[in-house]
């Protein structure tokens, strides 16, 4: 059995004379949860609503497992869970109420609803809110209903935009641990601006910039691209430029101040070892050796703020 529950060829958007997507394609297995990120207007949102069948594409095909979403937009749809940025909630319902209309629009009757409605609850912590209004609801628990309805009829496709909006630091440690959850079974892809949530909650993280993918790769791979590629190393004297250059490994240098330099070197392969030498046989005075790791939200600002896509 093929286990790509998305797949996404070739996928191209015009807004008029306007490219918001630019030969995108990718897919995400069974078992994997993908962090979707993107700067504003990246063409993150148009994506997600092309999986979604929202939109059309200009040119180019998506299948939601295994149907085409163009040729069967209906039975393609029946496998996909989506939470919108704003839950699509009527606050006038109860949490049941609202529960057992998204059941029936998804087919659901009977026993089968009810089994479905309660387990989704029971997921999402709703066990207890059953009879109360949407409308009285926290911020938090109305995006706790929203994930409720995105899992009713047990899709083997998620799509989460934004899950954890409105949600305190214990909620949203609940939702991380049930977004891993579901992702075993499942092909889920999570859209964030909180970028330690893809982090910690994802397999691989996708970034879109200018309407292209600009970046694939999984959590481990990112993880190498984050290791420490500087060191910051204050002397007590003041070497110059060109010796610390000179250093074998070290690929450029920066001085902040008198006695503080920033040394770039590729990883693996870090000259700190020859630094602290050099500096003892010159007598430089080395106060400070500090590795700099590099965080998720660099690799993302140096990829979009220096990732210039080809020109189609």
């Amino acid at each position: 059995m093929d286990d790509s529950l998305i797949r996404v060829e070739h996928v191209w958007r015009y807004y008029a004379a306007a490219c918001a997507l630019s030969d995108v394609s990718f897919e995400v297995r069974r078992g994997e949860v993908l962090g979707f990120l993107g700067p504003n207007g990246a063409g993150k949102s148009t994506t997600m609503n092309i999986l979604t069948g929202n939109l059309a594409p200009s040119r180019g095909r998506v299948w939601i497992n295994g149907v085409d979403l163009l040729d069967e937009p209906k039975r393609a749809k029946r496998a996909l869970g989506y939470l919108p940025e704003h839950p699509p909630l009527y606050l006038e319902l109860t949490v049941d109420e609202y529960l057992d209309y998204c059941a029936r629009l998804r087919g659901l009757r009977g026993g089968a609803l009810r089994k479905a409605r309660d387990l989704a609850k029971q997921r999402c912590g709703l066990t207890a809110a059953g009879k109360r209004l949407i409308g009285n609801l926290s911020k938090g628990y109305q995006q706790r209903v929203g994930l409720a309805q995105a899992l009713v009829h047990e899709p083997p496709v998620l799509m989460l935009d934004e899950p954890t909006v409105g949600l305190d630091p214990l909620q949203m440690r609940e939702m991380r641990a049930l977004i891993r959850e579901l992702g075993r079974e499942r092909a889920l892809i999570l859209s964030s601006h909180i970028l330690p949530e893809v982090q910690a909650t994802c397999d691989r993280v996708l970034i879109i910039h200018q309407g292209r993918i600009v970046l694939s790769d999984s959590i481990e791979g990112l993880s190498r691209r984050m290791h420490a590629s500087s060191l910051r190393v204050v002397f007590r004297g003041a070497p110059q430029a060109e010796a610390l250059s000179a250093i074998p490994g070290v690929q450029r240098v920066e001085r902040e101040d008198n006695m503080s330099w920033r040394i770039y070197f590729e990883p693996p392969h870090s000259p700190a070892e020859a630094i602290t030498a050099q500096a003892a046989e010159q007598g430089w005075g080395l106060i400070e050796l500090t590795p700099e790791r590099l965080t998720l939200e660099d690799v993302f600002m140096h990829i979009t703020c220096t990732e210039q896509p080809a020109a189609s």
